[in-house]
Parts: C-alpha cells; sequence; structure tokens
C-alpha cells in the first residue's frame, strides 16, 4: 500500500475556515503516500487565496464556477487520474480526521477484492463520542434511506466492520479504477443523494460496501449548508426523488411523501438541540 498513491480530494466553496481546518488534520496524517488534492468550486468569498496562503504545499485546483458537490468531485478525479493515483479518498471539507484514518480504508480495498468502497465511521465534530454514520441502510422499495448509530453514544457494538448498505459521501475510499467504470458521480445529483446512488450502481456490479470503524473522522454537519432546516430537507427531498426516478423505485416515492411530515419534524427537531448546544 505504501508504494500507492493515494489522492485525498477535499471540495471547497465558500468555506476557507472549515477547509483550512480539515487539512490541518490532513498535515500529520500517518501514511506517507497520500496526496491532498484541495478543489475550489468557484468560491466568491476569497477562499481559494486563503487556503492557498496557508497551505502553499497543497495543490489547489480553481474551478470557474459551482459546479455542485457531483460536478466538482468530478473535476478533481480527472486531475486524480493524470496524477496515476491508484486509490482516491473523496473527503467533506468539514471534517477533521484522525491520523490513523487513511490506511484502514485503502487496506480494506486491497484485503477485499469484492469490495467497491471502504467508509469510516464519522462521529459529530461537536460531540466527538456521537456517532453521525456507523453504516447505511437503504430500501427503495420503501424509501428507507438513513445512518446507522445516528446520535447514538459510541459503544462497541459499533467497532465491528462488515458490509453495509451505502456509503456517505462525507467520507470515503475507492479504487480509481472502479470509480473511473462507473463514470464518477451522476451530475444530475447537485446535493444529496449522489452517495447512495454511487454505492447502489457499485452493488449492482457485484461489489460490496465496506464500513470499517478503525477509520475516524469527525464532522461539522451541515456547515457547508447552513439556513433553515425546511431548506436543507427541500434539497434533500429533490435528491431522494430524483434517486427513486432513476431507479424505478416508485413504492419507495410514494412512501417518501407519505412519511415527508415525519421528516419534517425530525428536522425542525435537529435544529432546536443544535441552538441549544449552542447556548451551552
Amino acid at each position: 500500500m505504501m508504494n500507492s498513491l493515494i489522492c485525498i480530494v477535499v471540495l471547497n466553496w465558500n468555506g476557507a475556515d472549515d477547509t483550512i481546518a480539515c487539512l490541518r488534520s490532513l498535515a500529520v496524517l500517518s501514511t506517507p503516500s497520500c496526496r491532498v488534492l484541495v478543489v475550489d468550486n468557484g468560491s466568491t468569498d476569497g477562499s481559494a487565496g486563503r487556503i492557498r496562503d496557508a497551505f502553499p504545499d497543497v495543490e489547489l485546483l480553481l474551478l470557474p464556477s459551482n459546479l455542485g458537490y457531483s460536478g466538482g468531485n468530478n473535476a478533481a478525479f480527472r486531475r486524480v487520474m493524470e496524477l496515476q493515483a491508484e486509490f482516491v479518498i473523496f473527503l467533506n471539507n468539514d471534517t477533521v480526521v484522525d491520523p490513523e484514518f487513511c490506511a484502514p480504508l485503502v487496506e480494506t480495498l486491497l484485503r477485499k477484492p469484492g469490495s467497491g468502497i471502504a467508509v469510516p465511521k464519522i462521529f459529530y465534530w461537536d460531540r466527538p463520542d456521537t456517532l453521525w454514520y456507523a453504516g447505511g441502510v437503504v430500501r427503495l422499495s420503501t424509501g428507507l434511506i438513513r445512518h446507522v448509530g445516528l446520535r447514538k453514544k459510541d459503544a462497541p457494538q459499533f467497532d465491528r466492520p462488515g458490509t453495509t448498505g451505502y456509503a456517505t459521501g462525507c467520507c470515503f475510499a475507492m479504487r480509481c479504477r472502479d470509480f473511473e467504470a462507473l463514470g464518477g458521480f451522476d451530475e444530475a445529483f447537485r446535493m444529496y443523494a449522489e452517495d447512495v446512488d454511487l454505492s447502489l450502481r457499485v452493488r449492482s456490479l457485484g461489489k460490496s460496501i465496506e464500513y470499517e470503524p478503525s477509520s475516524k473522522v469527525w464532522h461539522k454537519v451541515s456547515a457547508s449548508l447552513p439556513g433553515n432546516p425546511l431548506g436543507k430537507l427541500v434539497k434533500k427531498s429533490f435528491g431522494a426523488l430524483r434517486l427513486f426516478s432513476k431507479h424505478r423505485a416508485w413504492s419507495g416515492m410514494l412512501f417518501y411523501f407519505l412519511l415527508l411530515p415525519l421528516r419534517l419534524a425530525g428536522s425542525f427537531g435537529e435544529a432546536v438541540r443544535q441552538r441549544e448546544r449552542k447556548r451551552l
């Protein structure tokens, strides 16, 4: 593994503070074969200059406009292929990583030839022992898409590696040849559900999604999309409905609409909890 180039892609859009904090955590990685590529997705707030000043030795790819999550990462991947990397890790800029996070993901892909994606255990940044992702469950027929362990305290039951339903786009690793063979992210998804779609396409090729809890990441949830919970839910819903339509999961679309009031209540509840935590 140490002789194989691993390229970590960090996508920035008007988020220099978060990106710089992420890069600081990446600067102490224990895996020497990792190379970081920052992609500025058409920022309008001077982010690119601040990132370049803070980390002049990190490659910065400037895109002329905001291509969304899928388009921005696909543009980054074209540069990854020019670098002839063997593995790619897509990492949200609003994260900080454990110094050992990289190796377990790549080792999982090397150890399991039938795997297509390796994904870490992810915690809330402001609650370091509380889980945000410990695997994913997706059942298109019933409209179910959820994280395992969401908002639960970390516990031994979440330390078991194994196959899971889908990988979150917050952080995951793939072989470059597999991502290229799939055609990358579907750019019809600008934000939300593109990660589920990619995971389903990986699974359709007979490859597995592997959850690897020894790799750890902390996520500033929704830092890249501040605002009211209704706006976030609308964006998530458009992504989910596009997913159901693409995969012809008509029953899932129906169930999603029926359960929309519960999702709205949950979104407002989480917003209230976040405000209460900020007051403390």
